[in-house]
């Protein structure tokens, strides 16, 4: 799906600010039908479980309904006009009017509605979207919804951040001429020193169809025709991690010398690959360094905001991580955007975070249930999935700075089942974009000796916690044991192995001169002792700490509000763990030796 731009031949509205909101009511049924009741506004976008104090709005589960009144530019007359949700949390529904035009399920990536029939331009509509925060087993990411002995529904969920909900992310009104650019794919390659671009253009309707690429000057540095063909530029300034080159591709549809449409991408030519143990961008070897991070702040949730996006850049940059993991779900447009803009390596992973019945049963790793059945994670659950990733590469794979595809976080790859529920889902992502890598987030229970996909894989991306979880507070053992299993996973595979995930918790300001756990001091010397491991083993290609920064949770005994193993607060104050970090990474090369 191609992102909204403004442009010759299309026009752009933003309907982010203060909507109209409700809970859903029984008595009140079709509540799309009128103005909605009650007074209370929310912010678009956030989720909306902390704009509010009221615990019936926070903790409800089911349908919310947001509603403001739009007008449709005057000059749109003729022209198709469409709503686009940039994300419905987690199932999400659009009405004009009295009727429904668009219905999507999936948290986190973007759907829209063709409203041209209901509408009509220098008029108002009525506007009302509807989200669900309902999760069940065939969602993805999964969940179960239990009834207190009161009645009250409660959202049961495998996954280890709060289930923020709402329209996080934003809502545009947009048109397209009716002859129109419908998709557009370009990959890259390198040929000694030129950089070559493959296109592809989709169209609502046969045209002519001409493309012309741009430095960043702005001068022409190549031209082709047709629907699809190869773009050759000499010379070309190639797309590298921590220095962005991007060209721009302007394709346009014409009717002899009438413009009927025209679309603008950002293009940065690069390649990536795994060869043997090691990760290259451009034919050089790349270690990962920086973080699995989460959509989080306070007060907005999930809501996107600009001025945390740019001020957690800069502590990317400060920190020296060239890198992260859009751990645990597609990250909003935006942030890729600007990765790609300024050079910053991103893991793109799809929500499927909780996968896994075995966390029901603890460090023994043993569930209730098998994790893949009819009666758990069966058909239904994997289609979902498909059709995540169907959505998620059809959004992403544009973005030079993504250069792998995480197709779940933590699944139970060690029960029976996983290999007839992943192997298909291998096969789908390899065929809709052969040229990324595609790992997946390895949970404890999953070792070298019983897991059962990871042949299956380009890349081994393992969460570790040997000195927390395990050997809590005794980090010589954590640090014998940690080197064993990595080990074991290098000579059993002789795969990259990327730390998807290590850490530990750390409550700001809490000191001691001995390794306690959940002081700074124990969460530094944990991190240095994981680093004395990576550099050890050959086959480590690169390290993500968990967490980029405190984030919200669901309450538990072992959270205290929310988890604390980000480097930084969740207002993005550095604990001393950040300074480790900082003297290590700014120390190595782009092929991780010191």
């Amino acid at each position: 799906m191609l992102k909204p731009r403004t442009t010759a031949t299309r026009e752009l509205v933003n309907l982010d600010g203060l909507w109209r909101f409700a809970v859903d009511q029984p008595s009140v049924p079709q509540p799309w039908r009128a103005a909605l009741d009650g007074g209370t506004e929310a912010a678009v976008p956030s989720s909306y479980n902390d704009l509010f104090v009221d615990p019936e709005i926070r903790d409800h589960v089911g349908w919310v309904w947001y509603q403001r009144t739009v007008r449709v530019p005057r000059g749109w007359a003729g022209e198709r006009i469409l709503v686009r949700v940039d994300a419905a949390t987690h199932t999400g529904r659009i009405y004009a009017g009295d009727t429904l035009v668009a219905e999507h399920q999936g948290g986190y990536t973007p759907f829209d509605a063709d409203v041209t029939d209901l509408v009509v331009a220098g008029e108002e509509f009525r506007l009302t979207i509807g989200v669900s925060n309902e999760l069940t087993n065939v969602t993805i990411p999964p969940g179960s919804i239990t009834v207190t002995q009161d009645g009250r529904r409660s959202q049961k969920y495998l996954h280890d951040f709060y289930n923020y909900a709402g329209l996080a992310r934003s809502v545009w009104l947009y048109s397209v001429p009716r002859t129109r650019i419908t998709d557009l794919t370009v990959v890259t390659d390198v040929d000694g020193a030129a950089g070559t671009v493959d296109y592809s253009v989709e169209t609502s309707s046969p045209a002519e169809i001409r493309v012309r690429l741009r430095d960043e000057t702005g001068a022409v540095v190549a031209t082709g025709e047709g629907a699809n063909g190869r773009l050759r530029v000499e010379d070309a300034v190639l797309w590298r991690p921590g220095a962005a080159y991007l060209y721009r591709l302007e394709a346009e549809l014409l009717d002899g010398d009438v413009l009927l449409d025209s679309y603008p991408l950002d293009v940065g030519i690069r390649t990536v690959e795994v060869r043997g143990t090691r990760f290259l961008i451009n034919g050089e070897p790349f270690y990962f360094t920086g973080f699995g991070k989460h959509e989080d702040s306070p007060v907005r949730g999930k809501g996107h905001d600009d001025a945390y996006l740019v001020h957690d850049f800069q502590l990317l940059n400060w920190v020296g991580a060239n890198s992260f993991r859009t751990s645990h779900y597609p990250y909003a447009e935006e942030v890729l955007e600007f990765a790609d803009r300024h050079g910053i390596v991103v893991v793109d992973e799809t929500a499927a975070v909780g996968l896994n019945l075995a966390v029901t049963g603890g460090l023994t790793g043993v569930g209730a249930k098998p994790t893949f059945s009819p009666e758990t994670f069966g058909d239904e659950t994997q289609a979902a999935h498909a059709q995540h990733i169907r959505e998620l590469v059809a959004r992403d794979k544009n973005h030079p700075s993504v250069v792998m595809w995480c197709l779940a976080n933590e699944p139970a790859s060690h029960e029976e089942g996983a290999r007839k529920y992943f192997e298909p889902l291998v096969s789908l992502v390899r065929s809709l974009d052969p040229t990324r890598p595609v790992t997946y987030s390895v949970v404890m229970f999953a070792t070298f000796r019983n897991d059962k996909i990871a042949d299956l894989f380009d890349v081994l991306s393992l969460n570790r916690y040997y000195g927390w979880y395990l050997d809590n507070g005794d980090l010589a053992s954590a640090e014998r044991n940690l080197e064993a299993e990595l080990r074991g996973w290098a000579e059993q595979f002789g795969k990259p192995l990327v730390m998807a995930e290590y850490g530990a918790d750390a409550m700001p300001g809490l000191r001691s001169v001995w390794d306690i756990p959940w002081t700074e001091d124990y969460q530094q010397s944990f991190l240095a002792m994981c680093h004395r491991v990576f550099d050890r083993i050959d086959a480590v290609t690169g390290e993500h700490v968990w967490n980029f920064a405190d984030f919200a949770t669901g309450p538990g005994i072992h959270r205290v509000d929310g988890n604390r193993k980000g480097v930084f607060t969740r207002d993005r104050k550095p604990k001393s763990a950040a300074h480790e970090l900082r003297a290590r990474w700014r120390g190595l090369t782009s092929g991780g030796k010191r």
